[in-house]
C-alpha cells in the first residue's frame, strides 16, 4: 500500500493485485491489534535489531524514517504517540486506523485495487517484466512491485507465493523460516506454570552447553513452552540453532537486580528474622505463587522445613536456583501460523538498496518481509516495510516516467 501510493503520487498509474478479498489483513494483527508502527531509536540503534542483513537499509532509513512515517500517518489523520521501549502507535491504539487511513489514501490517488486476484506468473521479456498473470488473464505493466509478505500468519493471505514469483525471475532465497515465534520445551514445567507472566526477568541463552547471549524483560508459560516479548526476540536464533541440531536451554534468572553475594545477604537476612516460621512463607516472599512448587521440586528443599532449619547448602541450592539453575530445554518452536515474521527471503544482495530494484531483471522491485531481513519486536519490521514501499513506490514511478 505505501509503494502504490507513492507510485501514484508521482504520476503512474497503479493498481493492486490482492489475493485476499481485502488489502492489509496482517496489519490488524501487528502489535497486538494496536498496529506497532515504528521506534523512536535513532538509525543506528535502530539497525542494531535487525539480522546481519539489516545493513541492506541503512541508506534508506537516512532518506525515509520513523519521523517521517510518522509525519506521513500525522497528514493522513492518525496522529502517533510513543510508549515504553519507544514504541510508536497510533493515538487511538487501533489498527483499523491506519488501514482505513492508507486506503483513504490509495483512493485518494486513484490507486485500482483488484481484490481475490492471486498473482501467479511474471511476464518476462528480454531481460525485463512486461507484465503478470493472473487466473483472469495478463495484466501489462512497465513495473511490476512484489511486495507479497513472507510466510508468517498464512491466514492473513502470507503464504510464501512471492518466493516462487521472484525465483521465476531468477532471484536466490535465502530458506525462509517463522521468526518472533513461541518455542516448545521439554519436560512438563511449562504446562504446570502455564499462563504465568514474569516482569523484569533475564534469560540467557545458552548453546552447546555454552552461553550465548541474554535479554532482560518479560516472559509468558503457555501449554506447550514460552512465549512473550524476550522468547520471541530470542526465537530469531533459537530457531537456527535448531535447524543445526544444536542443543539449547533457556536460563531464567529471577532477580536480575541482585548479585550473588547481595542475593546470599538477603536469603540470609530473611531466614533469620522469620526463624521457627516455614520455609514455604519465605517462598512467597520471593516468587510468584505458582511458581513454589517448581521451585521446591527443583531445589530439593523441602517446604514444611522451619526455616531455622535450612542449612547454608540448602540456601545456596535456592540462591543458584533463583539466578541460573531454573532452566528450560528448547525442545522445537512453533510454526508460521504462530510466527510473527519471517526470516529469510530475497537475496538483498541481488536488490539495489536505494530503489529497491532487482538487480537481475529490469522493471522489478521489492517491499516488505519478502526480503531477507528481519527485525526484533518493537516497531523495527514495520518500518523496514513502510521505508522499503516507499523507495520502490517512487523509484518505479520515476522508472516509468523516463521510460
Amino acid at each position: 500500500m505505501m509503494a502504490a501510493g507513492q507510485a501514484a503520487e508521482r504520476g503512474a498509474r497503479v493498481m493492486i493485485v490482492e489475493k485476499m478479498d481485502s488489502p492489509g489483513r496482517k496489519l490488524l494483527l501487528t502489535g497486538k491489534n494496536r498496529c506497532n508502527l515504528t521506534n523512536t531509536d535513532r538509525v543506528q540503534e535502530f539497525l542494531d535489531h535487525f539480522n546481519h542483513s539489516g545493513r541492506f537499509l541503512t541508506q534508506l532509513f537516512y532518506r525515509y524514517f520513523n519521523q517521517d512515517l510518522r509525519e506521513f500517518f500525522h497528514q493522513q489523520g492518525v496522529p502517533t504517540v510513543v510508549q515504553r521501549g519507544g514504541r510508536v502507535f497510533p493515538a487511538s491504539e487501533e489498527a483499523r486506523d491506519v488501514l482505513d487511513a492508507l486506503l483513504a489514501w490509495l483512493h485518494a490517488q486513484q490507486v485500482e485495487i483488484r481484490t481475490r486476484t492471486p498473482a501467479q506468473k511474471l511476464i518476462l521479456s528480454n531481460g525485463r517484466i512486461t507484465g503478470i498473470r493472473t487466473h483472469e488473464g495478463s495484466i501489462q505493466a512497465q513495473g511490476v512491485i512484489l511486495a507479497a509478505g513472507g510466510k508468517a500468519y498464512p491466514g492473513t493471505g502470507s503464504t510464501g507465493d512471492g518466493y516462487d514469483l521472484a525465483r521465476q525471475a531468477g532471484h536466490r532465497i535465502i530458506p525462509v523460516r517463522p521468526a518472533l515465534v513461541p518455542l516448545v520445551t521439554r519436560g512438563e514445567t511449562a504446562q504446570r506454570l502455564q499462563g504465568l507472566s514474569l516482569e523484569n526477568i533475564s534469560v540467557s541463552l545458552w548453546v552447546d552447553g555454552a552461553k550465548e547471549t541474554d535479554l532482560f524483560g518479560e516472559m509468558l508459560f503457555t501449554h506447550f513452552g514460552v512465549s512473550g516479548p524476550v522468547i520471541l526476540t530470542l526465537s530469531r536464533t533459537v530457531v537456527d540453532h535448531l535447524r543445526a541440531g544444536r542443543q539449547v536451554e533457556l536460563a531464567v534468572d529471577l532477580k536480575p537486580a541482585l548479585d550473588h553475594p547481595t542475593l546470599d545477604r538477603r536469603l540470609l537476612r530473611d531466614i533469620q528474622a522469620m526463624g521457627r516460621k516455614q520455609y514455604s512463607t519465605l517462598l512467597e516472599g520471593l516468587l510468584p505463587k505458582s511458581l513454589i512448587p517448581v521451585c521446591v521440586d527443583q531445589t530439593g528443599v523441602a517446604w514444611d522445613q522451619t526455616c531455622s532449619q535450612i542449612t547454608a547448602e540448602e540456601r545456596k541450592r535456592l540462591r543458584m536456583w533463583l539466578k541460573e539453575d531454573f532452566r528450560l530445554e528448547v525442545a522445537d518452536h512453533r510454526g508460521f501460523e504462530q510466527a510473527i515474521i519471517t526470516a529469510g527471503g530475497v537475496d538483498v544482495a541481488e536488490v539495489d538498496p536505494h530503489s529497491m530494484a532487482s538487480r537481475l531483471v529490469e522493471g522489478l522491485y521489492f517491499a516488505g518481509e519478502i526480503l531477507d531481513v528481519d527485525g526484533d519486536t518493537g516497531g523495527y519490521n514495520l518500518q523496514a516495510a513502510f521505508s522499503t514501499g516507499w523507495a520502490a513506490g517512487q523509484a518505479a514511478a520515476e522508472a516509468v516516467r523516463e521510460s
